[in-house]
């Protein structure tokens, strides 16, 4: 898969209003009467007509999605029109009480359909990033929101303009829908009041440009009660993030631990040292899950004023442009790197050049040599055993071949140098063509 910036400018966040829940029989694996146990050849019919009905309704239920689709918001029927493949993002904290049966049920459904992507579900409720063909990928919302569970999900879409934006479908039970270190299953997720106070996008902008009024004459920020919290990875702060936002010292948000020491400041925590019930803690990630995630651990740890960007980032560039926010935004998918103008073209150019970026900050700059980036995308290092995640300036990656440091270049398993935005598959790949084009030699 080729990833590269999405041609056609299109996103939306859809609020799905309930609807009638799809009602499942139920089966008891002993099914008895008043006055005897049913005979084994009763149980065995009564088992095979329950099958039945369930993949009768799942059948009809799929069928009404792929209608559902024509009659939806305007945005979802101009996809539907012209076929072209989307990705989609969405997470629900709710309890599930059977999450296995709930995995078979979706895949049950999915049968058929073009869809690939991750979607975890355990107890704690479902996070899914997927793409298809528009019909497919918005007929599975559909039918989710048949679910009263599931009716009113945030469901973020934007275009996938060369195909898929994930390999294979991977719908499975996961023990933590976001990966952190100690797991997340103890965490009290399924509390409102123990998670942070979701803003809409028009408020967390209010509440950014107060909190990033500079003072002219003293050149400081003038709301030093208020801290605004990147709750990412540093790679993905180094190609964009929003104005004021430090960079988060985390190379992968499983280690993530602001807000957690105990006894000595640590400098790269920005929630050191900082008063729990009187400082407002504005927290950001893409789509919103980690910030839920980690809020509850906050919560836990006595910070009282929190809160948190509903839908993400990616919701408020489709809402609000690119105001007070700077660069792109990294993405888990081939597309790494989507410019705010997928999300809202005509808020582009409103403010064009509106932040420039310091000389001395590192946002954008080539991992090798320092010096200031135009195209904000990563690359994976050419030594498969090191394959680091970095942003590359034309020459290094032509002196390096594809590598992040000389010691790289020398190493035994080495991939060949990809033009353009391509990504490496996986490493038999070109092992296979190394061996095909050594035996034609």
């Amino acid at each position: 898969m080729t990833p590269t910036a999405a041609t056609t400018s299109f996103q939306c966040a859809v609020m799905f209003p309930p609807k009638q829940s799809l009602s499942l029989p139920t089966l008891s694996p002993f099914p008895t009467t008043a006055h005897k146990p049913l005979s084994l050849f009763t149980r065995t019919l009564q088992l095979s007509a329950t099958h039945l009905t369930l993949k009768a309704l799942i059948s009809i239920s799929k069928s009404e999605s792929k209608k559902n689709v024509k009659c939806g918001c305007a945005v979802s029927s101009e996809l539907s029109k012209d076929g072209g493949f989307i990705v989609v993002n969405f997470y629900r904290f709710v309890f599930i009480q059977d999450p296995e049966l709930e995995v078979s049920k979706h895949l049950s459904f999915l049968q058929g359909f073009d869809i690939h992507g991750r979607v975890y579900i355990n107890e704690q409720g479902i996070n899914a990033q997927y793409s298809g063909p528009s019909k497919d990928a918005l007929a599975y919302v559909e039918w989710l929101r048949e679910d009263h569970r599931f009716s009113d999900i945030l469901v973020q879409i934007s275009p996938a303009s060369n195909g898929h934006a994930f390999p294979k479908l991977k719908l499975r039970y996961k023990p933590s829908l976001v990966q952190l270190e100690g797991g997340i299953s103890h965490l009290p997720l399924l509390d409102p009041l123990m998670r942070a106070t979701a803003l809409a996008p028009s408020e967390w902008r209010k509440r950014l440009e107060a909190v990033n009024k500079i003072d002219d004459a003293s050149n400081e920020n003038s709301n030093a009660n208020c801290i605004l919290l990147d709750v990412r990875n540093g790679y993905e702060w180094d190609v964009g993030h929003f104005r004021g936002a430090q960079r988060p010292d985390v190379d992968c948000f499983r280690s993530t631990s602001f807000g957690q020491s105990q006894s000595e400041v640590i400098v790269s925590d920005p929630l050191a040292n900082v008063d729990k019930e009187k400082t407002d803690i504005l927290m950001y990630c893409t789509g919103g899950i980690r910030c839920d995630v980690y809020s509850a651990i906050l919560r836990q740890r006595g910070f009282q004023n929190l809160y948190t960007l509903k839908g993400g980032v990616s919701h408020y560039l489709e809402k609000e442009g690119p105001m007070e926010w700077i660069g792109n935004l990294f993405v888990f998918d081939s597309r790494l790197s989507l410019p705010p103008s997928t999300y809202k073209t005509e808020a582009v150019s409103e403010t064009s050049g509106a932040h420039q970026v310091s000389e001395g900050s590192t946002f954008a700059r080539c991992y090798i040599c320092n010096s200031q980036l135009h195209e904000l995308r990563h690359r994976n290092c050419a030594n498969l055993d090191c394959n680091l995640l970095f942003l590359c300036c034309t020459q290094c990656l032509k002196d390096l071949r594809g590598c992040c440091c000389l010691d790289c270049t020398s190493a035994p398993r080495l991939r060949p140098v990809l033009p353009g935005h391509q990504r490496y598959k996986k490493w038999y790949i070109y092992r296979d063509m190394e061996l095909q084009t050594n035996s034609t030699a």
